[in-house]
């Protein structure tokens, strides 16, 4: 069953999360609400798609730690951060340890919606990358070690004379491992091959 994407919403002023959550609400986006930091890590359903609107200055744990106990904690959405009391400093910090937005209070609706939108469509991509870098891992780890070893070789650009060479076995032995590595990966070409170990990030160096 599809999941809607949730924007988690957090800031300790209730007027202004109520008002941002209205007006996500009634731009047809789910939004889920918290009045602190410590909410948020306490809710069950945060593994959910959509991405994080988070106040910056909050009495308890603030907004950049929470950002930093979400990235311990292998949190991968998009984050955005929404305050009244920004400074450069901040802003900068926020952003190096990930956030994608960094907008000051009141938002214009429209920007702010527009950010919350794009946050949304990043998650969405990032987590279709991981669903195939997922598939692509279970393909690898179906090569035996020799193919293992014969892939790594082949996206280096390694003739197949050279691999038999380098792994002591006869060219119609590599050019039999070859065959299976294509087939184990499901791919038609040399190219597909190299770039599937391009996403995986196998070296095309293998010595």
């Amino acid at each position: 069953m599809k999941t809607d994407p949730t924007v988690f919403l957090v800031d300790d002023d209730d007027a202004v999360r109520a008002s941002i959550s209205r007006f996500l609400t009634a731009s047809g986006l789910h939004v889920r609400s918290f009045a602190s930091a410590q909410e948020l890590l306490a809710d069950r359903d945060l593994d959910r798609p959509g991405c994080l609107l988070l106040d910056l200055k909050m009495p308890g744990i603030d907004g950049l730690e929470l950002q930093e106990a979400l990235n311990e904690s292998a949190s991968a959405h998009p984050i955005v951060f929404l305050t009244g009391h920004g400074s450069v400093g901040e802003s900068v910090a926020a952003m190096k340890a990930g956030a994608t937005d960094f907008l000051e209070k009141p938002a214009e609706p429209s920007e702010l919606l527009a950010t919350v939108k794009r946050a949304i469509s990043l998650d969405a991509r990032q987590r279709q990358e991981a669903q195939e870098i997922a598939a692509l891992i279970r393909r690898l780890d179906r090569l035996t070690p020799r193919e293992r070893q014969v892939f790594e070789r082949v996206v280096a650009g390694r003739l197949n004379k050279q691999i038999a060479f380098e792994l002591g076995v006869s060219e119609k032995t590599v050019k039999v491992h070859r065959g299976r590595v294509m087939d184990k990966m499901q791919v038609q070409s040399l190219a597909e091959l190299a770039r599937l170990a391009e996403r995986l990030g196998i070296a095309v160096n293998a010595t």
